[in-house]
Order: structure tokens, then sequence, then C-alpha cells
């Protein structure tokens, strides 16, 4: 599993129900008498979609955040895998080299004789 996705997924995870309900707001429907009362209906859409928007731009807020603190925590892991990828390469030099200094003595000891 990628480092990067376990952050993403606990960030996310607690508000999918939050965005789905708010992505799937219940409108007032119109019934027969609607006719009559078109404007007061009219009115009462115009405000539940109001408060819909206004919802969706909190929660937008909300997510932005989260999203800022999971890019945070998604560049400490990666500093840190550059930290350990590079004392990693650092090892496999240091081994290189004093495998290429043990095969030349091994070699004049053979050879020098």
């Amino acid at each position: 599993m990628p480092a990067w996705l376990l952050p993403a997924l606990k960030a996310v995870l607690p508000h999918i129900a939050t965005i789905i309900s708010a992505a799937a707001p219940v409108f007032t429907r119109k019934n027969a008498d609607a006719v009559a009362n078109q404007a007061l209906l009219l009115q009462q859409q115009i405000t539940e979609l109001q408060s819909a928007a206004s919802q969706n731009a909190a929660h937008i807020k909300e997510l932005a955040a989260q999203l800022q603190n999971t890019v945070a925590a998604l560049e400490q892991a990666a500093s840190i895998a550059e930290a350990k990828f590079r004392r990693a390469l650092l090892l496999c030099v240091v081994s290189a080299v004093l495998s290429a200094i043990a095969a030349a003595i091994a070699l004049v000891l053979i050879f020098g004789r």
C-alpha cells in the first residue's frame, strides 16, 4: 500500500456521509395545491438552495483544511523516505568500495606468489 494513501483515507473517510448528504439534498417538492402557492413554494425552494450552498461552502472549507494537512503529512513522509534512500545509497557505495578493495587484495594474494 502506498504511504500517501493511508493519511488521505484517514482524512476523507469520516466525511463521506456528510459529502453524500450535502451532494443530494432533499428539496421541497411540488404537491397538488402548488399552483395556488407558487410564490411561497418558490421562496421556500430558494431558501433551501441558499442553505445547501452555504453548507457546501462550509464543507469545502473543511475538506480544504484536511487536504492541506494531508499534503503536509505527505511532504513529511517524502522527506523521511528521501533521507532513508540517501542513507541506503551511501551504504551501498561504501559496501561496493569495500568489496572492490577485498577483491583487489585477494587478486594480489593469489597472483603475488
